[in-house]
């Protein structure tokens, strides 16, 4: 190789680690994504992200509304659909709309407010623990297990002591859940229950109450982080020798700088 080629080689090496140096340090101008640099682009996406919590908040409306649809299969549906939605201000309308329904829906809305993980609906389980239909019963004790609302003991206690098999396990397992000491005595005498699957459930409860000292709160219903926005840069090629690889950028949870790979 003659002197002037291996002179422009290194040149041209020299010049990559130096631009590739430089796309590192002025990576926010290669990554696009600010305000400065895409006023458009950050305006459209604000005005998206606004359009679909607009969105949201309409249709929870029009599912609230669905509550007193004439057929029964429609208003079952709308109850879940709002839970599933995990919109906490659907819980007052799903509550009212407890009176004059069917059992059917009756114990579709208790698990609702279950998974809606509001306390101050927390009376309205309660008094669904009297419920004729055991069916009702049974969800409402689960419903305040999620809640995991101390308040609600006493009554869970009561329910302990109900006819139903399936109501006395549902209601042992609430207890379990909200781990309050009170309870010890019940589950003890819950022990002797003529039925295997409510002595069953009283033992675990009982060890889970007596292996931690606070209450089981509810879980979140989406315990993975949420994922605002996802976008994919395109390559970047900052010299022939030079090039920046594509890049995910997740908001919200994580950011994969770009790597630049001199050859």
């Amino acid at each position: 190789m003659s002197p002037a080629a291996v002179f422009f080689r290194t040149l041209l090496k020299s010049s990559a680690i130096f631009i590739g140096t430089a796309a590192i340090f002025l990576h926010p101008s290669l990554e696009w994504r600010s305000a400065a640099a895409r006023p458009g682009v950050a305006l459209m996406e604000g005005t998206a992200v606004g359009a679909q919590q607009s969105g949201t908040e309409a249709a929870v409306d029009a599912l609230i509304a669905t509550l007193k649809d004439t057929d029964a299969s429609v208003r079952r549906e709308a109850a879940r659909a709002l839970a599933s939605m995990n919109s906490r201000r659907a819980a007052p309308a799903l509550a009212a709309a407890m009176k004059g329904a069917d059992p059917d829906m009756r114990a579709t809305i208790v698990s609702a407010l279950g998974e809606l993980g509001d306390t101050a609906t927390a009376p309205t389980l309660r008094d669904a623990l009297k419920d004729e239909s055991v069916s009702v019963r049974a969800r409402a004790a689960s419903a305040l297990g999620e809640l995991g609302d101390r308040e609600s003991v006493d009554a869970l206690m009561a329910a302990v002591k109900d006819a139903n098999p399936d109501v006395r396990r549902r209601a042992i397992s609430a207890l379990g859940e909200i781990g309050d000491g009170r309870a010890l005595d019940t589950l003890t005498q819950a022990l002797k229950d003529t039925d295997a699957s409510v002595r069953r459930s009283a033992a675990a409860a009982i060890a889970e109450i007596s292996g931690d000292d606070g209450p089981h709160p509810h879980p979140h219903p989406h315990p993975h982080p949420r994922v605002d926005h996802v976008s994919v840069h395109p390559v970047v090629s900052v010299h022939p020798m030079v090039s920046v690889h594509p890049f995910v950028s997740v908001d919200a949870v994580t950011s994969v700088h770009p790597v630049v790979v001199v050859r």
